[in-house]
């Protein structure tokens, strides 16, 4: 006899049909939140926008994000799967139509974060929609599938935007969502079901209390990462402010889910020992992975002079590498190996990309010296996000599974968010200190100094400058070396803590992970 969720498993055609949907709609969320990145000068010159308003494009975009991504859930069990599915391609559509339409940098604000409603429930949902339509002994594949796209999204972004604001306009990069939305909420409407446990709740049963909690809560935390390093952290009344607004939030949240009869988000579904462990493993490598990717365009770009469409294309050898590590992880997973293990390689092995990456870093660095550490990077990154991303989901049932998969996608949201800005205040704090020691060993009384200065004196001289100037251009020119020394210095320690981190959580995960119990029913049996 089949059980609900066996009900949902596919096999053949439409399991592939299900899967791609579902892969393209999470790669059009992921692609979305950063492609606007290298658009950002485009749009502020178009637009007529300050600095501090073209930021609000990506702030929106993240804050509605992670507001809607724990209530997927719930969202989903009141208006049923596919519908609620084929609304969120439908508004992040629509949306990207209006975005590229935008006359005002506050009309482009108020649709991105609309966008970023609609975008944020195709991440979490696609994830329980393709971990359902594949049997328990196959789901490790179908969490490389999907993994496969968390990664080459955020990659493929700035590759791509750069490409098209280069060639054509930053509206581009919205209207290119349309087509595939369009094919996107046809193939849903067609083809992905709408679990049968999923009844919705009368009204007199929301947990209104929770949303609001919710929202004040994640919003205000999400707005202190963003904006934190910008604002100087708390000499901000405003961040204090949102802090304890956030603190507050959080705590007066979590304790009405756990009372509330009806919760907006079941955190009781954190009893389940993989998962618990998944999402502390998902926040620390959301933290690794998405804080150095940020470094890397800053290290190519504002050191190296590259432009953002070749920081891009020197990510993509790494991430298509990392679909072939998928692949065989995932075989390796369903043949019985223990996540524990390959997540333990995959920890080791990310350290060694930052220790590597340490000692590589430099102002004449080429790409064919990053080629290599980039491809040992994807290695890692394909050893440990499989593994945890099928630990997490491999022993729940039914509507657990969206639950779960709601909670991981909030917290890799939140670690990203914590990695980049966390990473970014450590960057500027370790550039202050680096120069203050490299300024500490200059001095007019050094004869290699002054050797330095007679001769950039000398080169400024032959460009027509007089001897005054041309001793000003020379101590100009020297301060210039010293602030992109303690820059690069400050990008190398990022690789070197980070890597470290990893290198530290190895015990922890050979202690407290335990081997998945995976259950396999008659139902499961059907060949594909």
């Amino acid at each position: 006899m089949e059980t609900t969720e066996n009900v949902l498993v596919e096999y053949g055609f439409r399991r592939i049909i299900i899967t791609v949907t579902a892969v393209i709609c999470a790669l059009l969320e992921l692609i979305d939140t950063t492609i606007v990145n290298v658009a950002l000068n485009d749009m502020r010159g178009n637009l007529g926008a300050t600095i501090n308003e073209i930021a609000w494009v990506i702030t929106a975009y993240s804050l509605a994000n992670v507001i809607i991504v724990p209530m997927t859930s719930w969202l989903s069990q009141q208006f049923g799967r596919r519908n609620y599915f084929v609304a969120s391609v439908l508004i992040f559509t629509i949306c990207s139509f209006l975005c590229g339409n935008a006359n005002s940098i506050w009309e482009l604000v108020i649709f991105r974060f609309i966008q970023g409603l609609g975008g944020g429930a195709l991440l979490v949902t696609s994830q329980t929609i393709i971990t359902e339509s594949w049997p328990k002994e196959k789901r490790a594949i179908a969490q490389g599938i999907y993994t496969l796209g968390i990664i080459i999204g955020p990659t493929i972004g700035p590759t791509l935007g750069g490409y098209l604001v280069d060639n054509f306009s930053w509206r581009i990069i919205f209207y290119i969502n349309i087509p595939i939305g369009i094919l996107a909420a046809m193939l849903a409407l067609q083809y992905v079901r709408s679990p049968v446990y999923e009844q919705k709740r009368p009204a007199n049963q929301v947990d209104w209390l929770g949303i609001f909690l919710l929202t004040v809560g994640v919003s205000s935390l999400q707005y202190v990462l963003e904006k934190g390093q910008e604002d100087d952290w708390f000499s901000s009344k405003l961040i204090i402010a949102l802090t304890t607004s956030a603190v507050l939030g959080i705590i007066c949240f979590i304790w009405r889910q756990l009372e509330y009869k009806y919760p907006i988000v079941e955190l009781r579904v954190l009893k389940n020992t993989n998962l618990r462990l998944g999402v502390i493993l998902t926040f620390i490598i959301g933290f690794g992975l998405f804080g150095t990717t940020f470094v890397i365009p800053l290290y190519t770009q504002s050191l190296l002079g590259w432009t953002a469409l070749q920081s891009g294309l020197l990510l993509l050898p790494g991430t298509l590498f990392v679909a072939v590590v998928i692949a065989v992880v995932a075989q390796i997973i369903q043949r019985g190996m223990q996540e524990k293990y390959l997540i333990v390689m995959g920890m080791i092995v990310f350290f060694i990309y930052g220790y590597w990456s340490y000692h590589l870093l430099a102002l004449q660095t080429g790409s064919g010296n990053l080629f290599w550490v980039l491809i040992i990077r994807g290695l890692g990154l394909g050893l440990m996000y499989v593994p945890v991303t099928n630990m997490s989901l491999s022993t729940l049932d039914g509507k657990q599974i969206a639950q779960g998969a709601a909670l991981s996608g909030m917290v890799r949201q939140l670690g990203a968010s914590f990695g980049v800005a966390l990473i970014s205040t450590f960057v500027s704090r370790q550039m202050q200190q680096h120069r203050i020691d490299l300024v500490s060993h200059i001095s007019v009384s050094d004869p290699v100094v002054m050797q330095r200065v007679t001769l950039l004196s000398a080169r400024f001289q032959a460009r027509g400058y007089d001897a005054a100037n041309a001793r000003q251009a020379a101590y100009t020119s020297l301060e210039n070396i010293i602030q992109s020394q303690s820059t690069l210095l400050s990008y190398m320690d990022v690789f070197l803590w980070v890597g470290a981190l990893f290198l530290v959580c190895v015990p922890f995960v050979l202690i407290f992970v335990k081997k998945s119990k995976r259950r396999m029913s008659l139902a499961d049996a059907p060949g594909d």
